[in-house]
């Protein structure tokens, strides 16, 4: 029985989670919910067991001095509640953690338990993976979820990936096997400048979430740095005529897959969504595309030491879609 004292009766609770390592291309999904803690205040309620679920030679503690007391942070998961005003205020329990290292079933159970205690209506979980997509597009955000109606009632895919899967496909299926309705959001983050921070990726999820679940979520500082992350990549580019190259290949195949959706009902969608932001006002290796696992690299990568940045081959015309999301 999980006992949640102090934690006062939640108003349509939602979950929403994120966990670093193989599901977190860019760090894009575990910063969302940083950024949510952090806009909102939120209040750390209950923190896994670390014994229980990570490998200390994965993950290790870390040391910190603190008014001149050497004190150790474990890797584990915390769950914190922030309250979202507004005409109509809700709650949000976030879930943010370390993809753990062992007893996925057990880890999940102890979620379920929490959300289950907190009468959560609905679970979302940020996740990110490396693709064939050109930083300089929108970043591509797929929602999928297991369940056929809820599919259709929030305009989302009803997954029908098979293949490896990290912690967030493991912690979706728990929930569906739970009977709570769960969704999974993925940023496709491009694998030629996969390391960490993403904003633009970051931004990307927030935005999806806020339309998801009908809550306006401060941005701060977060434009700014998209559009600055954007021009650094596009400095990092233009240095070389390979690269250039290689993202205008990415670029057109983009705009190819993408023009059957320049509908008049896709536009009025994106019209609606300006509206409601601007009337709103307010302040290890990655999962793939395809399933497989890109070990972390720099930015762009190199022949040899002290070589120029080479881009990786295009992909094959007919090749796996970009948006095809692992779950």
């Amino acid at each position: 029985m999980i006992e949640l004292e102090g934690v006062p009766e939640l108003i349509d609770p939602v979950m929403v989670a994120a966990f670093e390592g193989w599901n977190d291309a860019g760090d894009a999904a575990s910063t969302a919910v940083a950024h949510l803690d952090r806009e909102w205040k939120g209040e750390v309620f209950a923190a896994l067991d670390a014994e229980d679920y990570y490998d200390f030679q994965v993950n290790r503690p870390t040391v910190f001095m603190e008014a001149g007391v050497r004190k150790i942070t474990w890797p584990t998961t915390r769950l914190s509640v922030v309250r979202v005003g507004g005409d109509k205020p809700r709650d949000l329990v976030l879930v943010r953690g370390i993809e753990p290292s062992m007893r996925w079933r057990s880890f999940c159970n102890e979620l379920l338990g929490f959300a289950h205690e907190l009468g959560v209506e609905l679970v979302v979980i940020l996740g990110a993976l490396l693709g064939d997509t050109p930083h300089t597009r929108p970043v591509p955000i797929s929602g999928t979820t297991s369940d056929g109606d809820l599919a259709r009632r929030m305009d989302l895919e009803e997954t029908k990936y098979e293949g490896p899967t990290g912690i967030v496909g493991i912690l979706q299926e728990a929930c569906a096997h739970a009977g709570v309705p769960a969704v999974s959001l993925w940023a496709a983050v491009p694998h030629y400048v996969s390391q960490p921070p993403n904003p633009k990726a970051t931004l990307a999820l927030l935005n999806r979430l806020e339309d998801l679940i009908d809550v306006r979520i401060p941005l701060g500082e977060l434009p700014e740095d998209a559009r600055a992350w954007q021009v650094g990549v596009d400095q990092l580019a233009a240095e070389d005529s390979e690269v250039a190259e290689y993202v205008q290949t990415l670029e057109e195949a983009r705009d190819t897959a993408e023009l059957p959706e320049a509908s008049g009902e896709a536009i009025a969608r994106e019209f609606e969504r300006y509206l409601r932001r601007r009337d709103g006002g307010g302040p290890g290796g990655h999962a793939t595309a395809d399933g497989g696992e890109a070990p972390p690299g720099p930015p762009f990568r190199r022949d040899a030491p002290g070589g120029r940045p080479r881009p990786p081959k295009p992909p094959r015309a007919g090749g796996d879609d970009e948006d095809s999301s692992e779950e």
